[in-house]
């Protein structure tokens, strides 16, 4: 469904409050389910679970590193991987990999990241939970074109765009970038600063061009950024081969092994999926770092995985199967923003699409030979199963432990915030997916927070929607006017709302005024308009 038919649906949200609801069996069923999306079945024959080790990310290196900052390069490329066993996929790629390398750099220290596009389209790089100057944060039509334009396949690629609010005809984009009215345009190359002003925590960059996001990390424009800091360092947590960072992403394949997915128009020359994709796209095979259904024999010892969700909509609940004697299998010791002030043990975390969980697994916990699996309690079938973990028998040694104290967190102050805003995340019934009943355009702002000030944003929904926040990360106040849930602790950027649900966040403007993002993180809702700009002055 392309934006401007979605945009005319009538059958849509009664937006009244956050208690809108959907017309139709449909939506009465998204509603009672509370999660969103439509299961799109591979055509591909799919192996057998647990077959395949699990591959982790390469980390880039720098190519020169000077007094204050470490400079590297990515090449965004199409390459075919063998992600099910004997069949290629196409993807779209950092590097050549999916997942793309990982950066792993310093918290102080500026990280320089030079881009080069040699992609069939144009991209955009965000740096999900960077706090970041506007100008390098990625906004959707800040356009990295192909390297010598793309030609008609990069006009191609931009022909949807034009027909949105606030972009130019994409020929008038070939032949002058500036003639972009919202957003700046390069050709080949863009070099995105990061200043390193920030702790320690898992971050990740993708693709974020509008109306494109959805298919662009489909393909596979997704990679870990990882900050380490000395406050962290001083910690006797798991380090080194204990430290695993695991993507997520649910994929659908067609027969000949390329991705399978909806869109609307199968050149992604118009944005959109087809109709019953419009709630979100959910895949049939759950891949970890690129690898479907991994295995990995761990010893008996602690491990720390860095979970992220990079799934366009699924929603997973994490459990270990056989749960180890006494429970408590997950100690989550940090989130999008780093670490918590202290552990907090779960038998299950529930993680929405661009959320990030570091948790502890004492594998000492299991008898040698025990194999464990990593379970998806949301899923069914074969969505239920994510990894399997082999404890082996070795002996080893573990000096790593976890601190009942873990740092000490700034906590902001309601009582210090100078206003509050709302924002209602839904679908109009005039605009398709909206906040604030508008659907996104470039350059048109819903507010205007001052540089230094401490705000307290509102968030509410029809169904359900991740919603995450740019520039700065934000401290959960309450959901439904009572206490933060289980899973909202620390500095978060992404915040996980149900349906019908309200949540109040804090937020502190810090560092870099401009123009930055407020959206669902539903990739789909996402690329149909459910975003909206704000300017820090």
């Amino acid at each position: 469904m392309n934006r401007r038919r979605f945009l005319g649906i009538g059958a849509a949200v009664v937006g009244t409050g956050a208690m809108g609801a959907f017309a139709g069996p449909s939506a009465a069923r998204l509603l009672a389910e509370g999660r969103p999306g439509r299961l799109l079945s591979s055509a591909a024959q799919l192996p057998a679970a647990f077959q395949l080790p699990l591959p982790l990310p390469p980390v880039l290196r720098p190519v020169r590193s000077d007094g204050t900052t470490d400079y590297y390069e990515i090449t965004q490329q199409t390459a075919r991987l063998e992600i099910l066993p004997g069949l290629r996929t196409e993807a779209w790629t950092y590097g050549g990999s999916f997942p793309g390398p990982t950066l792993a750099v310093r918290a102080g220290r500026q990280s320089v990241v030079r881009h080069r596009n040699q992609l069939p389209v144009p991209s955009v790089v965000h740096l999900h939970g960077g706090h970041t100057p506007a100008d390098s944060d990625g906004y959707p039509v800040d356009l990295l074109l192909p390297v010598g334009g793309g030609g008609a396949r990069a006009a191609q690629g931009m022909a949807g765009m034009a027909g949105m609010p606030g972009m130019a005809h994409p020929a008038d984009l070939l032949a002058d970038p500036s003639a972009a009215p919202v957003g700046r345009t390069a050709e080949g190359e863009r070099t995105y600063t990061y200043p390193g002003r920030q702790r320690a925590a898992t971050l990740w960059y993708h693709d974020h061009r509008m109306g494109f996001t959805g298919p662009g990390i489909w393909r596979g424009l997704a990679g870990f950024h990882l900050v380490h800091d000395d406050e962290e360092d001083a910690l006797p947590l798991p380090r080194g081969e204990r430290d695993l960072p695991l993507m997520l992403a649910d994929r659908s394949f067609a027969e000949d092994g390329s991705f399978s997915y909806p869109a609307l128009d199968a050149t992604l020359a118009v944005p959109g999926v087809t109709d019953d994709y419009m709630t979100g796209v959910l895949g049939d095979v759950i891949l970890v770092n690129g690898a479907p259904w991994p295995r990995l024999t761990v010893d008996r010892a602690r491990y720390r995985l860095r979970l992220l969700n990079a799934s366009n909509a699924r929603l997973y609940r994490l459990e270990l199967d056989p749960q180890p004697s006494g429970g408590d299998a997950l100690v989550q010791i940090g989130g999008d923003g780093g670490l918590l002030e202290a552990p907090v043990a779960h038998d299950a975390v529930e993680i929405a699409p661009a959320e990030r969980f570091d948790v502890v697994v004492d594998f000492s916990r299991y008898p040698p030979g025990t194999t464990v699996r990593l379970m998806n309690r949301f899923g069914s079938d074969r969505t239920a199963e994510v990894m399997l973990f082999d404890v082996s028998s070795r002996t080893v040694t573990d000096d790593s432990t976890v601190p009942e104290r873990l740092c000490t967190l700034e906590r902001l102050d309601p009582a210090a915030a100078v206003t509050t805003r709302t924002f209602g995340f839904r679908r109009s019934r005039d605009n398709g997916w909206t906040i604030n009943n508008q659907p996104y355009e470039p350059g048109r702002s819903l507010a205007r927070p001052a540089l230094g000030s401490t705000e307290i944003w509102r968030f509410f929904t029809d169904v359900h929607h991740p919603v995450h926040l740019h520039l700065d990360p934000f401290q959960v106040l309450s959901r439904n006017r009572g206490a933060p849930g289980r899973y909202d602790g620390g500095w978060k950027d992404t915040v996980d709302l149900r349906p019908a649900e309200t949540v109040e966040v804090l937020v502190r403007f810090t560092d870099y005024p401009g123009t930055y993002m407020l959206h669902c993180h539903n990739l789909e809702h996402e690329d149909m308009a459910m975003m909206a700009d704000f300017v820090v002055e």
